[in-house]
């Protein structure tokens, strides 16, 4: 699981960091909103928000997450606890207000809450299923190799079941924040699909994919 964290308390950012990588999260860290400003389409599954940093503040940058995903988590870790900000904070679509000072396993819990899905696995037609922890592809005990742009839309997958990924989700996500073509994200779909049983991966209306998931 990939999470930014911006705090302009280099101390407590990197006890965040610490703590947070302890847990095997994959996390990347600023202390300046201008340099985030420019990442937030970079495929993350988390956001952790400092309010009053230089550059571009928190709430701006929660602001254009959500504008991008509305479903990405965020979490906004602030020393402000004037109600006005508070409700501005949730109006802009924060999941989690958390006041500094704080302990670190608060936040790892509110991560843990948010951002894992208490299934470890996708279970697929045919005996295949999709291991989350190992991010390897089964069908029964036999693993079938995945290249990592497969893993990743495998993985965005699994963070969207249920619901489409469109392709813009996929661009984002897959390419981690790179541009790329229509026909490179159909090209690796189907590469994906010819791995999988038959009619996994569903075409959406030239919207995008959805998963179809065992019965």
């Amino acid at each position: 699981m990939k999470i930014l964290v911006l705090e302009d308390n280099i101390r407590l950012l990197k006890l965040i960091e610490e703590s947070l990588i302890e847990k095997n999260y994959k996390v990347d860290s600023f202390s300046d909103g201008k340099e985030v400003i420019e990442k937030i389409y970079d495929g993350y599954d988390c956001f952790i928000l400092d309010i009053n940093v230089p550059g571009i503040d928190g709430l701006t940058i929660l602001n254009e997450i959500k504008s991008m995903n509305k479903d990405v988590p965020c979490i906004i870790i602030s020393a402000n606890v004037e109600l006005d900000t508070i409700k501005d904070a949730y109006g802009k679509g924060c999941n989690e207000y958390i006041k500094k000072p704080f302990y670190i396993y608060e936040l790892e819990l509110k991560l843990e809450k948010l951002c894992k899905n208490e299934k470890n696995e996708i279970l697929l037609k045919e005996g295949y299923f999709y291991d989350i922890e190992k991010e390897k592809l089964f069908k029964g005990d036999e693993e079938i190799k995945l290249s990592k742009k497969e893993i990743l839309l495998m993985n965005l997958f699994y963070k969207n079941l249920e619901k489409i990924v469109t392709f813009e989700h996929i661009e984002q996500y897959v390419w981690e924040g790179d541009l790329t073509t229509t026909e490179n994200i159909r090209a690796l779909v189907k590469r994906v699909r010819r791995k999988l049983p038959q009619n996994t991966i569903l075409s959406q209306g030239g919207m995008g994919y959805k998963l179809a998931l065992r019965d």
